[in-house]
């Protein structure tokens, strides 16, 4: 507890639950991008890719796209996924997750989430399985990476692929080494409230060398672009492709975030364990996602659990702290398929999860001030 929170800030001043992290480097280097040949997919897409490879992404190969969805549908294409096909998901991700298998001609079969983390249950994962299951995706919920162990025995006993909707967990770790290594394709997201944005955009990244080309033959109408910029036209297009493709614009902002990365991780770990810290005494309130020693926590959300979610809510907006849900159970939508009866872990959370500030203008006196003010009840 902070005794000198009350000094801090107004109530009024508030403290908003999402901003944007744009590096302060950004402007000058995208104005140098916009001077030159090279604005659409170029030169910076792949030094982005390379950088962010390197980085982020275990020295795996990647593929940037225009958005984290277009990668996760990548990802599906190169997978195999079409009509009639069904693929395990986790029922509680942004819709972003499920949609590209609609997009497939699938179905998307949800799995049950633990209430202690949020993520897809390899319990529940495993009782879905049947002979049309093609595909198994896991989402790590605000950037605490699933039990990988045995999601990737489970997809491997099947012969299918695990499919990782990273969009939470750059920069997260299991076993030691990047999420990627436990997955068959991963995919990073890029949108304004990441980790940090480049306006809107994503990053596939393949378990080898093998599939990178058709990757980006994929993102881009099916063309081959070395061979176009040779101006050689003779190359046919023989797959359904689609303009998934970074931009060099986008990739500059990625560049220079990149730049920033060792801050970006430090002050977001640093802000979620002290959040973890000062929820430990406070018994109204359950910390999400804790306790972990074979993984480590992205730290793109602080989610707690709370009886009386709603009061909760408005105790913290009277006192100028955002707080709110972000994302929901996919079956409430009745384009994938209406309401679940089998999903006892995700019906014991779905009154009490809520989310609360995080990010890079959050401070520790920040923290303070909101775990305070929860300490304080409602």
């Amino acid at each position: 507890m902070n005794p000198k929170v009350d000094s801090l800030m107004s109530e009024d001043e508030g403290i908003v639950l999402f901003r944007p992290y744009v590096s302060p480097t950004a402007a000058m280097s995208v104005a140098k991008t916009l001077s030159t040949r090279w604005i659409g997919q170029g030169p910076q897409v792949e030094e982005f890719e390379r950088q962010f490879s390197t980085r982020l992404a275990g020295d795996l190969p990647c593929a940037a796209t225009n958005s984290g969805t277009s990668a996760l549908h990548l990802a599906m294409l190169l997978a195999g996924i079409g009509p009639g096909d069904e693929v395990i998901t986790t029922i509680f991700t942004c819709t972003a997750t499920n949609m590209p298998v609609l997009y497939c001609g699938a179905t998307p079969v949800f799995a049950d989430i633990q209430p202690t983390t949020l993520n897809i249950d390899p319990v529940s994962v495993r009782a879905k399985l049947t002979e049309k299951t093609k595909a198994i995706v896991c989402v790590p919920y605000g950037g605490l990476p699933c039990d990988m162990d045995e999601l990737r025995q489970i997809a491997d006993e099947a012969e299918i692929p695990l499919i990782q909707d990273a969009a939470h967990a750059m920069g997260a770790q299991y076993h030691g080494v990047s999420i990627v290594k436990h997955a068959t394709y991963s995919m990073f997201s890029f949108q304004a409230i990441k980790h940090f944005t480049t306006g809107d955009g994503g990053m596939l990244v393949l378990p080898d060398h093998h599939q990178i080309e058709d990757a980006k033959l994929l993102r881009w109408f099916g063309i081959d672009r070395s061979a176009k910029q040779k101006g050689i036209w003779e190359n046919d297009i023989t797959r359904v492709g689609y303009k998934y493709q970074m931009t060099d614009i986008a990739a500059t902002m990625g560049l220079a975030a990149l730049g920033d990365w060792d801050t970006i991780w430090q002050h977001r770990r640093k802000l979620l364990a002290l959040y973890e810290l000062e929820f430990d005494g406070i018994d109204t309130v359950e910390f999400v996602g804790g306790g972990f020693d074979d993984r480590t926590h992205a730290a793109w959300l602080c989610t707690v659990l709370v009886d009386d979610r709603v009061g909760c809510q408005a105790m913290l907006r009277s006192k100028g702290i955002e707080a709110t849900q972000v994302h929901y159970r996919n079956d409430r939508y009745s384009i994938m398929g209406g309401r679940r009866d089998d999903m006892p872990g995700m019906d014991s959370v779905d009154d009490k999860y809520l989310v609360l500030p995080m990010h890079m203008q959050v401070t520790e006196d920040d923290v303070y001030r909101i775990t305070d003010a929860l300490r304080t009840g409602w």
